[in-house]
Order: structure tokens, then sequence, then C-alpha cells
């Protein structure tokens, strides 16, 4: 099969959690694609297993432009401030809401405070991640695209799982209620939701997956977990012009997983 092959020239693509894994992946590759990067993270090394390079020096030795942001996304100053230094570069034109974190629970022992920073994370980060990017993306009068990390958390339930799903669950009405707001503005809304991903982040082998509540135990029709670089095809794909009539989405990339 053929390779689509992507040009993001003059583009800059702002990424929230692209210091590792899934963000990582879509940051460099849009680096790839010609577009400069801005990377939002509250941490600037990677945390993938056999990485040391922060992802913004990636781009810049790869000939690239790029520059990384301190940013805690469930500070809303945090978040504008980064939506702000991709001025340098021209405003964001395309900003990826993908900084997330997980937790495995049961609904009867879960405590208030674990359960707000999660939704302080997954839920206010990508909220006001939006609200700063079209803000953006319209006062420059530029239009653009805002895309979200949901998950197949989004629509279907495990064991031990709510907090994380009532996050996920949230990610894609926010995805849905902007779409239908910024449309006139020229500003797409997307959400991308992957299934179980090979990263730092996830279980993979059967013994870890039974201790996070059950997931994987439903096979996986593509007969593997997903690689980071699936998510970032996604992503480039939404952000393109192919994909001008394409807004309100919630893109499964998860081999089939949701399927069955």
């Amino acid at each position: 099969m053929g390779r689509a092959n992507y040009d993001y020239e003059g583009e800059t693509v702002l990424v929230t959690g692209g210091s590792s894994g899934i963000g990582r992946e879509i940051a460099t590759g849009f680096a790839e694609a010609g577009a400069a990067i801005v990377v939002a993270d509250v941490r600037e090394e990677p945390r993938d297993h056999g990485e040391a390079t922060p992802t913004h020096e990636v781009v810049r030795e790869r000939g690239g432009d790029a520059a990384f942001v301190g940013t805690d996304v469930s500070d809303p100053e945090q978040v504008e401030a980064a939506v702000d230094a991709a001025r340098e570069f021209g405003g964001v034109d395309v900003m990826v809401n993908n900084a997330g974190v997980h937790v495995t629970e049961s609904i009867r022992s879960v405590d208030p405070e674990t359960f707000d920073r999660v939704h302080a994370v997954n839920v206010r980060g990508t909220f006001f991640g939006c609200q700063a990017a079209a803000n953006d993306m319209i006062d420059r009068g530029a239009g653009g695209v805002v895309l979200n990390m949901a998950s197949i958390s989004s629509t279907g339930a495990k064991p031990r799982q709510v907090t994380y799903e009532s996050t996920k669950g949230a990610v894609r009405m926010i995805t849905l209620s902007a779409t239908v707001e910024l449309a006139e503005h020229d500003v797409r809304v997307n959400a991308i939701a992957p299934g179980r991903i090979a990263t730092e982040f996830g279980p993979l082998n059967a013994e870890e997956t039974e201790r996070s509540g059950g997931e994987g135990l439903k096979p996986i029709p593509a007969g593997r977990a997903g690689r980071p670089e699936d998510v970032a095809g996604a992503a480039l794909y939404l952000a393109c012009e192919d994909a001008d009539y394409v807004t309100g989405e919630l893109l499964y990339v998860d081999g089939g997983y949701s399927a069955i």
C-alpha cells in the first residue's frame, strides 16, 4: 500500500505532553513534514525507554524549528503561555491536546485528590487547550485545527477505570461541543481514540493487563498492540487539507478493538 506525503511547511504545531510516548511521536511526525514544533510538557526529558534527547532537540538536530515550554496543562495560564510562545513561529496552526494521566482504581476507593488530579490534567487541560488555541487562531484570522486525545475509554467501560474513563468521555464531549461552536471560524476539532498502545505508560503483557482491571483481555483483531506512530499517522491526516470536511469526529486507532 502507498504512503501519504504530508506538507506542513510554514505551519506551527503545539503538542502538549510532547516529551514522551505518543506526544513525542506526533511532534516528530509533524516536524518531519516540515512544521515548526512547540512542545509543552511538565518535563523536558523523555520517559521513553532508550531515549535521552528531548523532543525539541531531536527536531532541531534534524534541521527543524522547535521550542520547549514548561507547561502544567491543569493551569490555564500556563497553557496560554505555551500558545503565546508559538507566536515566535507565527502562531498555532495545529493544537494537539495530548497531555494526560491515568489511574487504575475502583470507584469504591478512589479518593477526591486523585479524582481531581486526573480531571485537572485530562479535562481542564483539554478544555483550556481548546480555548487558548481557538482564541489565538480566531484572533489571527487564520483558522486551524484542534486535535484532542480521547481513548477507547471515551465510549467503553472496563473495571477499575472509572476515573480515567470519565475524563475521556468528557474529552469526547468537549470535542463535539467545540466543533459546533468553532466551525464558523474555520477551526476544525477532532479527537483521536487510541486503543492499547505500546508506550512506557501502557500495560501490554497478560499479567499487566489483568492487574490493570481487564484491559486487553478482549482480543485485538489486528493481532498486536498499537504503536505511537499509528496514532501520529492519524493526527497527520486529521490536520491536513485532505481532511478539510472532517470535524467533530472520534477516530479510533485501536486495531479493531472497539468493533468487537
